[in-house]
C-alpha cells in the first residue's frame, strides 16, 4: 500500500512538473542535523535521562526480585494471612515500577516529551532554514531524502542540505558526494535513541 501511494505521489509531481516546468531539490534532514551541535547536545541529554531513568526502573525490580527470592525461602514458615501481606506487598512494588516504566518509556510518556520539547524547536529552526533555500533558489519542491518517501536515485547537484546548513550558520567540511563509493566500515553520523530495554 505505501509503495502504491509513493507511485501515485510521484506520478503526480512529474505531471504537476512537465505542466508547469516546476523546480525541486532535495536535503537529508538526518545529516543536517547530525552535523548540528546543539542537535548532538539535546540527544546526549535525552540519552542521559533515558539511562538514568532506566537505572532506577531497574534498581526497582531488582528490589522485587529480592523481596520474592526472600519470601519463597521463607513462606513455608509463615501464616496464611503474613503470606498474603507479603505477596501484596511484592506485588505493589512491582506495579510501581511497572507503572514508573509506562509513566517515562510509552509512547506519549515522559521521554517523547522532554523528546520534542529539546528536539522540536531545532527542528523547527532547521525547516524556516530550507524555506529560506527554497525561496532563494526558487524552488518550488523540496523533499526530505531520509523521510518516508524513499528516493532510488538522486544527484547530489539537486542537494541543498548544506545551503540549509550554511542558512543555520553550521560550518561542515565539504563532504563527498553520492556518486563517491561509500566506505562498507563507515558508521552512519546521525545519532540514534535506542528505547530503553524494559526490564525482566
Amino acid at each position: 500500500m505505501k509503495h502504491i501511494k509513493l507511485l501515485l505521489a510521484l506520478a503526480l509531481f512529474f505531471v504537476a512538473s512537465a505542466t508547469n516546468a516546476q523546480k525541486f531539490a532535495y536535503i537529508d534532514a538526518e545529516y543536517i542535523l547530525a552535523q548540528m551541535p546543539e542537535f548532538k547536545s539535546a540527544q546526549k541529554q535525552l540519552d542521559d535521562i533515558a539511562a538514568d531513568w532506566q537505572k532506577d526502573i531497574e534498581s526497582k525490580m531488582a528490589e522485587v526480585d529480592k523481596l520474592y527470592r526472600e519470601y519463597q525461602e521463607e513462606k513455608v514458615l509463615l501464616t496464611d494471612d503474613l503470606r498474603k501481606k507479603r505477596e501484596k506487598a511484592i506485588d505493589d512494588k512491582e506495579k510501581i515500577a511497572r507503572d514508573l516504566q509506562k509513566q517515562r518509556f510509552a509512547p506519549d510518556g515522559e521521554l517523547y516529551k522532554k523528546r520534542q520539547e529539546l528536539i522540536k524547536p531545532i527542528q523547527d529552526k532547521v525547516f524556516d532554514a530550507v524555506q529560506k533555500v527554497a525561496k532563494k533558489s526558487g524552488l518550488d519542491f523540496i523533499f526530505d531524502k531520509s523521510g518516508d518517501m524513499t528516493m532510488l536515485f538522486a544527484n547530489a547537484k539537486f542537494d541543498k542540505s548544506d545551503e540549509v546548513l550554511e542558512d543555520l550558520g553550521v560550518t561542515v567540511a565539504e563532504r563527498k558526494k553520492e556518486e563517491a563509493p561509500k566506505d562498507p566500515k563507515e558508521k552512519p553520523q546521525a545519532p540514534k535513541n535506542t528505547p530503553p530495554q524494559k526490564p525482566r
